[in-house]
């Protein structure tokens, strides 16, 4: 019978998108580098991290506002792959 529990918890913390993302993790979800990221931190286009006891946490919808806010390149207006 533990077994089959345990599978379930597992199975359920998998299905769980954290909110609170590390700051390599951060940078992977909006698709940059680890050091952009930092700069992106640094220069105010990203959030701050959250502190949570020792862990520093970026926050998920506070991360989308900020990738939202980001200039675009209006990309519907040209191919995206010329340079």
């Amino acid at each position: 019978m533990g077994d089959r529990s345990s599978m379930a918890a597992r199975h359920a913390k998998a299905l769980i998108q954290p909110r609170g993302l590390s700051r390599i993790d951060a940078a992977i979800y909006i698709g940059i580098s680890p050091t952009t990221f930092d700069q992106l931190v640094k220069d105010g286009r990203m959030p701050n991290p959250k502190r949570i006891n020792s862990r520093t946490v970026w926050d998920v919808r506070r991360l989308d506002e900020a990738f939202e806010a980001l200039p675009s390149d209006d990309y519907e207006d040209r191919d995206p792959f010329e340079p």
